[in-house]
């Protein structure tokens, strides 16, 4: 398929879960999605389109947590991101690690750091933060305040 083809199959396909389209380059497009539709999506590219999931990246706007999950169609040199917009108060979606193992750390990563639960993921233990970090602190949050007073953090978390 060519890009423009795998678009407008994306648009036909799942009309009913993509709220918006963002065709930023030749090279990129943005395709936000609902949250309850990302595995559906997330599958397609990974198992039918063949496309490589690279990493995901997320990010507290404020007004909700956004999840980019970021797929490489290598052939085409293309770059789909899929977008979903969760709840700040209580970020849940499901987990992309039962589909492909690559989302495993990726996922406990944005779990410690912004407080995000993904619902069915095998194993949600820490990855980053010490043992001694506190439960609901979210280091990358807007709202995070220092837990520690005498911790010197010029150089990350």
């Amino acid at each position: 398929m060519t890009r423009n083809e795998i678009i407008d199959d994306l648009k036909k396909r799942f009309k009913d879960d993509i709220t918006n389209i963002f065709d930023k380059s030749e090279k990129r497009v943005y395709v936000e999605i609902k949250p309850e539709s990302l595995e559906r999506c997330a599958t397609y590219l990974f198992k039918d389109l063949k496309a490589r999931f690279n990493i995901a990246s997320g990010v507290d706007t404020r007004l909700h947590i956004e999840i980019l999950y970021h797929f490489s169609i290598e052939y085409i040199n293309l770059l789909i991101s899929l977008r979903v917009k969760l709840k700040r108060e209580k970020p849940v979606i499901n987990s992309l690690a039962p589909v492909f193992k690559g989302a495993n750390w990726i996922e406990r990563e944005i779990h410690e750091i912004l407080g995000v639960e993904f619902r069915g993921h095998p194993d949600l233990r820490r990855l980053l933060l010490s043992e001694d970090w506190p439960e609901g602190v979210y280091p990358l949050r807007r709202d995070y305040t220092e837990w520690d007073k005498t911790a010197i953090r010029d150089r990350g978390v």
